[in-house]
């Protein structure tokens, strides 16, 4: 670009009256990215466009999947009528129009209408059998769209008349394929800036999208127009990480979620939680969830370091994180950060021991050498005659009938007598439950003893 040639300008495509995600959404449906369980070869979405019918579906997945660009895609190949209806806005007036609509046309023209309504989990009971009746008859085929569990927020007589069908997350490689179209789409995208955007720029687009399409072409718009005010005087404008982490208003933290980081990170965690250092679980926990890590990704690992490195040194460690997750779910971000904050600090203070850890390696090992040994004759039920004459459930004694609650029977296999594969710590409860064990031993052997003399 010389000095006499003015700079593209970067509103120039808000002419269209549309931001960019509106203007790339694909009419095609050999242009849509994503998807393919329901639209690759053989699939339900795909064998029905072939065949030209279409029956009511519920398209449930997250924000930016393309479940509205689907529904419009779904409409050009059936040749109906599409309308489009928010559920936020409009209502059962509305919805009565629509019906009016749809029978003209059905009448007049003997031409479908496909029916979408977004955001579907927000209609109430009687705004959704306002239009069941019409969906029973045939005379419109209605496409929902929710990110809500339909199960939970569209009544049962018109969920059992549609398909459900899952939308997942894009992907990060279906989301930089929609970006790198969006680069180079001249009539509805910003190809007329000839721009470039590092290898490193594009990751990091990716992952702030979060398998949302919309919002990663909305953060690219934006990074678009300050790389043109950047480099308004060079022939190679380069969109680079800082225009997209000023674009997002977030900073890219080094980080991959397949990679060596992501592991490096949940390890730092993980051993921070094990040393008792809460100061160090914190930042770790808040190093992965600035960087964009799944929450639900690392609840599971505290669910996990509470049985494996806390156990019954402090049962509640297990109720604590199982709580932490149904808090995360029910607030999500940001504020179910804090339940996750809580259970990690609850892991760090709480006393540590890994024998149920140490206990379930060497029952497998144990298993492994030993094969599939017999279970011992008295434990075993008996509801069949012959049963009780092979023996089972013979000399079982039942704890309940017993000084104490406590009997002298073996419940291993004969060839593993007298093995103890839970060593119990004297840290936390587990003193406890060590002491109450060696008590209970102590009863045993005292009652064996005076039986012998």
């Amino acid at each position: 670009m010389n000095s006499t040639t003015s700079p593209p300008d970067i509103r120039k495509p808000l002419q269209y009256g549309a931001p960019l995600a509106e203007r790339m959404r694909p009419s095609q449906i050999k242009d849509f990215i994503g998807q393919e369980q329901l639209l690759g070869p053989g699939k339900m979405l795909s064998s029905l466009i072939t065949a030209g019918s279409l029956p009511s579906i519920i398209l449930w997945g997250p924000p930016g999947t393309g479940k509205t660009t689907l529904a419009r895609i779904l409409a050009r190949h059936i040749d109906a009528h599409f309308v489009h209806f928010s559920a936020v806005l409009s209502g059962v007036k509305e919805v009565r129009k629509i019906v009016e609509e749809a029978g003209e046309l059905r009448e007049k023209e003997n031409r479908a209408t496909l029916f979408f309504i977004d955001e579907i989990h927000r209609f109430n009971k009687s705004q959704q059998d306002a239009f069941l009746p019409h969906v029973e008859s045939g005379l419109f085929t209605l496409i929902g769209a929710t990110t809500e569990n339909p199960s939970f927020n569209v009544i049962a007589p018109l969920l059992s008349r549609c398909r459900v069908l899952v939308l997942n997350s894009l992907t990060l490689d279906e989301l930089k394929t929609i970006f790198r179209r969006a680069l180079d789409d001249s009539d509805h995208g910003l190809g007329e800036f000839k721009l470039k955007i590092t290898g490193s720029a594009l990751d990091l687009l990716a992952g702030f999208g979060d398998g949302d399409g919309r919002m990663g072409l909305n953060i690219l718009e934006i990074a678009a127009a300050l790389c043109l005010e950047r480099t308004a005087n060079s022939d190679n404008p380069l969109i680079e990480e800082k225009d997209i982490e000023e674009a997002s208003q977030r900073k890219g933290l080094r980080y991959d979620k397949d990679g060596e980081e992501h592991y490096n990170l949940i390890s730092a965690l993980h051993k921070s939680l094990r040393d008792s250092d809460p100061d160090g679980a914190l930042y770790w926990l808040y190093r992965m969830l600035e960087a964009g890590e799944d929450p639900l990704y690392i609840s599971r690992r505290l669910i996990r370091f509470a049985s494996e490195d806390i156990g019954v040194a402090d049962p509640q460690a297990l109720t604590q994180t199982m709580a932490c997750q149904g808090a995360y779910q029910t607030l999500g971000l940001p504020e179910g950060r804090l339940a996750l904050a809580q259970a990690t600090v609850y892991l760090a203070t709480a006393p540590k021991s890994n024998a149920l850890y140490r206990a379930e390696s060497e029952i497998c090992r144990t298993i492994k050498k030993s094969g599939s040994l017999p279970v011992p004759t008295h434990l075993r039920n008996a509801p069949t005659s012959l049963m009780k004459e092979l023996g089972y459930g013979q000399g079982y004694q039942y704890a309940h009938d017993q000084a104490e609650g406590l009997v002298d029977q073996e419940h291993l296999p004969a060839l593993l007598t007298g093995r103890r594969f839970y060593q119990p710590t004297t840290r936390g409860y587990e003193a406890l439950v060590k002491d109450r064990l060696n008590k209970w031993r102590e009863i045993l052997k005292k009652r064996k003893n005076n039986k012998r003399d």
